[in-house]
């Protein structure tokens, strides 16, 4: 495509970077322990869908706002932290109010499919760190008087994407594995919960302390 440059070299680029863990790779890790390789599923379709919003708007020009705007920035990073600290708290309380002859399902209560991938794409969207990435990644492989700047950042950012699912899926799949014997353990099940909901705390704190660099 006009405008791009180096495309070999971005791939190869986008796939270490995947591979590399972070929150994302994290939240579809848990998730699919805790729910098995659809759930890892639904979570890795959320996060690539917030990603092409992010590729989107950094298309759009609003990427620049978050990366000059303090106020924007802490609130867009605030509101993801929220919901992750209500994700994260809402499982610890099942894990600590769930009796201890509780089964499998009462401790590690089943989530479908949609609000695992309404969860993931709102905590996506909500990191203002994902939004800045973008903005800074893309722009080097993309010739400065390329005629259509944004149709080839858009078709960059689809290729980042889509080579995404490459790790995370596998990411996803071996997770369930490894959930599954967890799972099969009334003791375990009440450990990944509690384990889980403070993983999810901490992504919180984590995100809540990010600053605009």
């Amino acid at each position: 495509m006009t405008g791009i440059h180096d495309l070999g070299l971005f791939v190869v680029a986008g796939l270490l970077l995947n591979v590399t863990p972070g929150p994302d790779m994290t939240y579809i890790a848990a998730r699919s322990v805790a729910g098995g390789f659809g759930a890892g599923v639904a979570a890795t379709l959320g996060i690539t869908t917030g990603c092409i919003v992010h590729t989107l708007a950094a298309a759009a020009g609003l990427s620049v706002l978050l990366a000059t705007s303090a106020v924007a920035f802490t609130a867009l990073k605030w509101c993801g932290a929220a919901y992750l600290l209500y994700a994260g708290t809402r499982l610890l309380l099942t894990s600590a109010r769930a009796p201890r002859e509780a089964d499998v399902e009462a401790l590690l209560p089943a989530a479908a499919p949609p609000r695992i991938f309404r969860e993931a794409f709102v905590i996506n969207v909500f990191n203002p760190k994902v939004a800045l990435f973008f903005l800074a990644f893309l722009p080097q492989f993309i010739d400065a008087a390329a005629p259509a700047k944004a149709l080839a950042f858009i078709a960059l950012g689809c290729l980042f994407n889509f080579n995404s699912l490459f790790v995370n899926v596998p990411v996803a799949w071996l997770a369930a594995r490894a959930g599954s014997r967890i799972r099969a353990h009334r003791s375990a099940a009440r450990w990944l919960s509690g384990a889980i909901g403070a993983l999810f705390v901490l992504l919180a704190a984590r995100l809540a302390m990010l600053e605009r660099n």
